[in-house]
């Protein structure tokens, strides 16, 4: 094992310790065909036993739960657009943009490697999971994330995210939100069969001519090593909330702490020579 905390890896859970894991899984999310029902936002509830978090309206938006969060660990996010002047689609010609985010499961994750308690864990399935019990609410996790997706809860204290349904893996099952989602734009399987089927569907769009389609999360030689939940964007990633080039915040680490090295030996020099002449 390499211990790396940047670039892609063969085996994320062979990494983690795993002699004989099983075909990393994760999810690919079509927004192309997602229609906002919120199907994919109750299943997660349902099934997780997630308290509610309100049920008004932002004001600006149609959307009733905003963003990701301690008690959100899937969101539909409803995105309107106005067409472009020059476009003549009539007068307030608009689209809506459909997207249910989640927590990536980076191949790289900072809220695991920061974690002082252990309570993050990679799995089998190379998946992240948060042992609550274990968890003593620091929060370290929730600033490293790149996504600003694992959040804690305002009640207890303790920190909280998308666990793809750990337990409905374990027995063979998908997560509840893939297998709620009604249009299939939520797919859970392996994760490089998800990849190819992506690229396969992201060439029928640009051959209907939707040529600003584009997948995000699914590239290995990105900041965070690819993510484990990846998505097929009818935008920019700026549109839909979620940071254009994220970087796992632990890469730099090795070179921070040699630096802070350096700097301790040449002052602890500094100090061996200002002593020896006063000799």
């Amino acid at each position: 094992m390499t211990n790396s905390l940047f670039g892609p890896l063969h085996d994320v859970a062979e990494e983690a310790g795993y002699a004989d894991p099983p075909e990393r899984a994760g999810f690919f999310t079509d927004t192309s065909v997602c229609i906002g029902c919120k199907a994919c936002e109750v299943a997660c509830k349902e099934w997780n036993a997630i308290p509610e978090d309100g049920y008004a309206l932002t004001g600006m938006s149609y959307d009733n739960t905003g963003a990701l969060g301690a008690s959100t660990w899937r969101h539909v996010a409803f995105i309107e657009q106005s067409a472009p002047r020059e476009v003549d689609q009539g007068d307030g010609a608009s689209r809506w943009l459909m997207a249910s985010d989640v927590c990536k499961h980076c191949t790289h994750a900072a809220c695991l490697d920061v974690c002082p308690t252990g309570a993050l864990f990679r799995t089998e399935f190379a998946t992240v999971v948060v042992q609550q019990d274990i968890c003593n609410g620091c929060a370290y996790c929730v600033s490293a994330c790149p996504y600003g997706v694992i959040d804690r809860r305002e009640d207890d204290g303790r920190a909280w995210k998308c666990t793809m349904c750990y337990d409905r893996l374990g027995d063979g099952m998908e997560p509840a939100c893939a297998k709620a989602c009604p249009t299939d734009s939520i797919q859970y399987g392996p994760l490089d069969e998800l990849r190819e089927r992506a690229r396969e569907r992201l060439g029928d769009l640009h051959d209907q001519g939707v040529t600003e389609a584009r997948l995000y999360g699914e590239d290995e030689n990105d900041g965070v090593g690819g993510d484990g939940a990846f998505f097929l964007l009818l935008d920019e990633p700026e549109t839909y909330g979620l940071p254009p080039d994220p970087v796992v915040t632990t890469r730099d680490l090795p070179a921070m702490w040699k630096w802070a090295g350096g700097a301790a030996a040449a002052l602890a020099g500094c100090v061996a020579v200002s002593f020896l002449g006063r000799r």
